[in-house]
């Protein structure tokens, strides 16, 4: 009986010893929710220190008893050694994590992820091999065979996708296959990538690309061997671009790619096309230069075969709650035809661009603005060749401005401002131009009114004020610019001004105003007159230098009141009422005769006196010689409707303005006893403000004899209307598109105005489009998209098609000596629509129905090809005939891969 006892305890000594090494070799943990095991969350504790130690990957010797410490010995420095762990590897699965302990791995399956340091690595499967120091992360095969889980690999900012991965987290070292990564617009993906540190990769065959879809992308970039630094650059072999995975020509022998993220400097890939008097070209050629984050720079050059070149600068500045401005300088030396040929001619010309705006809130008490658009010929637009300049021919005026202005808010407060202006005519070419002008001026007081009191009566509203301006102007002709003699012939003057007024309530409904002014003017260049010259047959004008002055003043009264009227319709009618606002007024002017600054001369042969003044030529005017009276009269109008509401639930009309004015004007003068004619203007908006529309007419009441001149006779005496119409004209403007119902119901995707042009021109595309080709359209909501910010995802239209349309028309009718003709009627419209989420097309153009054509006339077209962008602008027929082809990569980082051709249409021999 002992001897069966001892037999079944050794059989169940020797059962409970292999267990426990089967126990110790190879036991699945399962975490909660499993139907068999213990579970083991991430993070339980081990209470055997020697696993605990091996599971973290570590090999260490035996923990030595404690001893205490001796003040007298010295710490001791253990140098960590080569290899060593910096932190815990922390790990965790879904399903299970197996340890093998004579392999010394960890097996984790299905949704894993290993930490360590700044690491972090995703996958379906996961093995941890902590005598190598590895962790190889792979993909998990589904019931289907298909490959799920991709591994992501993630070390600081840095996120690579591969199919698998062996990464040594002692040295970084890493093989990684099949990876893809996002470099700003570049998605980079590798069929062998080696990690060599934390900022180094060696790839081979790997593909770069902007396209999303990397399984079956557009177009790529093959490249056999390249090192790849994260966030900096891509140093290439041999690459070449694939097209729908077909080989092009385009293939470079070794290239470089930067990656950085914002501004970066570097080249500027021209622009190839021909122009038939100047032969072929290279336009925008240049470098772009970062040179803080507040200022940049891009100079570029324009080169034709004729010898023709144009050389630009442009810059950007900004400094927050400061000030935002850009800067263009452009010198163009123009040849025409060829060297020899009879029609061969050149020119130069420079233009400039500025426009400056200051943040009113970094100090409100000063103002510094720009808008500057000069160039050296008015016919810059129409002689420069540059892409940018296409639809900016049409312009008729270049106008400029800079200005300076500060406030001492003291009591009266003291306003100062400086500024210069300029005006250049491009059909006339002349320029007018101040330069510079001063403005002061010191707020109105109220000497009879304490301060805080209310200013009624005629004392106590009595005020005068104080202001001065002083100007330096030049009159010239663009081939003077900038010349010495136009400098020499620049008027200037000083004028000072005192206006003194009050006012007072008749009666009141009626304001009845008095006023006064005292002016005084200095001039520092007068003239005089010499007697008739019987030898040269004419007289002669001496030009004195120096300082000169005159005073004038003038009086004046006015009355003026507010008449409102209200029509009321009945109940059921859609209008509820319809508001007239009228505001007559009635002014009287006098001026006085300030002949003593009047001289007389001999004018000719037989003696004839005249009188002249040596203040001719002044920039603010001259004393007048005849005394002045003048009675004025005004009628303002403004009409306004009531209308009912279409929501039953609105109890509040709603206000629909059918006039903004109406105005009447005209004067009498009391000396000559005669009538101006009478001016009429007015203007509306209708359809929510989309339609406005301008009009003004000339009536006078005199007639005219058959010469056309005026005679001293009613226009009704003379079997004629109360008034003969002189001129008329009418302007309308119209812009509307499919937005215009989703707008009205308070869209958020509303489109913005445009806000400026840098080259100068029309900030619209009435008379064709300014963005270069290769410039990516600014469309912040495009119809047919999804979603917020980059996660937008194209869309069926469901019979919604983007379009938008602009007409313009202008009609001007003459009738000054019975002529009774259409001087001006010209129509023009621009449209663009999208027939479908990647195809936009677009129109310009007008009909002049006097001169019977077609005004300038653009058509353009858009395609959006995923990752390129393809554009077409055609100018069929005008003095700008030509047209435009693009197509290129859309993201800015390849952008230069692209292939333009700009050509105008053969001349034609007549």
């Amino acid at each position: 009986m002992l001897h069966h006892k001892r037999t079944i305890t050794f059989i169940i000594s020797i059962l409970l010893i292999a267990l426990c090494f089967w126990y110790a070799h190879s036991f699945p943990f399962l975490r909660e929710g499993s139907s068999y095991g213990l579970p083991l969350a991430m993070g339980d504790t081990v209470k055997n220190d020697s696993i605990k130690k091996q599971l973290r990957g570590r090999r260490e010797k035996p923990v030595k008893p404690k001893k205490k410490k001796d003040s007298v010995v010295a710490k001791d420095t253990i140098k960590r050694a080569d290899g060593a762990l910096e932190d815990v590897v922390a790990y965790k699965a879904k399903d299970s994590i197996i340890f093998d302990v004579k392999k010394q791995q960890i097996a984790l399956h299905n949704q894993t992820n290993v930490k360590y340091t700044d690491i972090d690595i995703t996958a379906g499967v996961d093995v941890i091999d902590y005598k190598k120091g590895e962790v190889y992360a792979g993909r998990l095969k589904d019931s289907v065979g298909e490959y799920t889980q991709h591994p992501v690999f993630k070390q600081g900012k840095d996120v690579i996708e591969p199919d698998s991965i062996r990464f040594n987290y002692r040295n970084q070292k890493a093989i990684i296959r099949n990876a893809y990564t996002k470099q700003d617009e570049n998605n980079v993906k590798g069929e062998v990538i080696k990690k060599e540190n934390d900022s180094t990769y060696f790839m081979h065959n790997a593909i770069i690309t902007t396209a999303e879809d990397l399984d079956d992308p557009d177009y790529y970039i093959k490249v056999r061997k390249a090192k790849f630094v994260p966030k900096k650059k891509i140093i290439a072999g041999f690459s070449n671009m694939y097209i729908a995975d077909i080989p092009t020509p385009i293939a470079i022998p070794f290239a470089y790619y930067p990656m950085v993220t914002g501004r970066t400097s570097g080249l500027i890939f021209p622009t190839f096309g021909e122009v038939n008097n100047r032969g072929y070209f290279l336009q925008n050629l240049g470098y772009y230069f970062v040179i803080s984050d507040n200022f940049d720079l891009a100079l570029s050059a324009d080169y034709y075969t004729n010898g023709s070149y144009g050389l630009r600068s442009q810059s950007a500045y900004v400094k927050r709650y400061r000030y935002t401005g850009n800067f263009n300088l452009t010198f163009e030396n123009n040849i025409y035809s060829m060297r020899g040929l009879p029609d061969y001619s050149g020119s130069q010309m420079y233009s400039i661009q500025w426009t400056h705006s200051k943040d009113s809130k970094s100090n409100p008490n000063s103002n510094f603005s720009a808008s500057v658009n000069l160039s050296s010929n008015s016919r810059y637009y129409q002689e420069s060749y540059n892409q940018v300049n296409t639809s900016n021919f049409l312009n008729n005026t270049m106008m400029s401005s800079v200005s300076y202005s500060k406030t001492f808010p003291a009591s009266p407060a003291v306003n100062i401002s400086i500024s210069a202006s300029h005006s250049q005519n491009t059909n006339t070419k002349n320029i007018e131009m101040t330069l510079p002008s001063l403005r002061g001026s010191v707020e109105r007081i109220y000497p009879f009114a304490k301060e805080g009191e209310t200013k009624k009566g005629l004392i106590k509203s009595l005020n005068f004020q104080y202001s001065m301006q002083a100007d330096n102007r030049f009159s010239t002709y663009d081939s003077l610019f900038f010349s010495k003699k136009m400098f020499n012939e620049a008027r200037n003057g000083v004028q000072h001004s005192i206006p003194i007024s009050t006012t007072a309530k008749l009666m009141k409904y009626i304001t009845w105003g008095i006023n006064s002014s005292l002016n005084e003017t200095w001039q520092f260049r007068t003239i005089r007159r010499r007697d008739f010259n019987a030898t040269t047959g004419k007289t002669a004008i001496d030009t004195i230098r120096g300082f000169d002055r005159f005073m004038t003043y003038n009086a004046g009264t006015s009355l003026g009141t507010t008449i409102y009227g209200t029509f009321r319709f009945k109940k059921g009618f859609p209008i509820q009422a319809i508001r007239h606002v009228m505001r007559p007024s009635v002014n009287y002017g006098y001026t006085p005769s300030f002949d003593r600054y009047y001289d007389y001369y001999i004018a000719d042969a037989y003696g004839r006196e005249a009188q002249y003044t040596r203040f001719e030529g002044g920039i603010y005017g001259t004393p007048g010689l005849s005394e002045a009276q003048s009675i004025g009269f005004s009628l303002a109008n403004t009409f306004e409707a009531k209308m009912k509401q279409k929501d039953s639930t609105e109890t509040q009309p709603k206000k629909v303005m059918l006039l903004n004015s109406l105005n009447f004007s005209s004067n009498y003068n009391v000396i000559t006893k005669q009538f101006s004619p009478l001016n009429v203007t007015g203007g509306t908006a209708i359809f929510n403000g989309k339609l406005g529309i301008n009009f003004g007419a000339t009536l006078n009441p005199y007639a005219i004899d058959n010469n056309g001149r005026q005679m001293e006779k009613w226009n009704i005496d003379n079997g004629g209307s109360l008034f003969r119409l002189t001129n008329a004209n009418i302007s309308t403007n119209y812009s509307f598109s499919n937005k215009d119902k989703q707008d009205k119901k308070g869209d958020k995707n509303k489109r913005e105005k445009p806000t400026g042009n840098a080259t100068g021109g029309r900030t619209d595309d009435l008379f064709g489009s300014s963005r270069p080709l290769n410039e990516e359209p600014n469309r912040k909501h495009k119809e047919g998209e999804e979603g917020e910010g980059d996660d937008k995802k194209p869309k069926f239209y469901q019979a919604v098609i983007p379009w938008d349309l602009t007409l313009a028309h202008s009609l001007t009718y003459s009738n000054m000596a019975r002529e009774g003709r259409i001087a001006n009627n010209s129509l023009m419209f621009s449209g663009n629509v999208s027939l479908t989420p990647k195809w936009q097309v677009g129109v310009s153009s007008g009909y002049d129905f006097v001169n019977k054509g077609f005004t300038y006339t653009q058509l353009r077209f858009e395609r959006d090809l995923d990752s390129f962008r393809m554009s077409f602008q055609f100018t069929p027929f005008g003095y700008r005939t030509s047209w435009y082809f693009f197509i290129g990569i859309k993201a800015s980082m390849l952008s230069d891969l692209k292939w333009e051709k700009n050509k105008q249409p053969d001349r034609v021999l007549r």
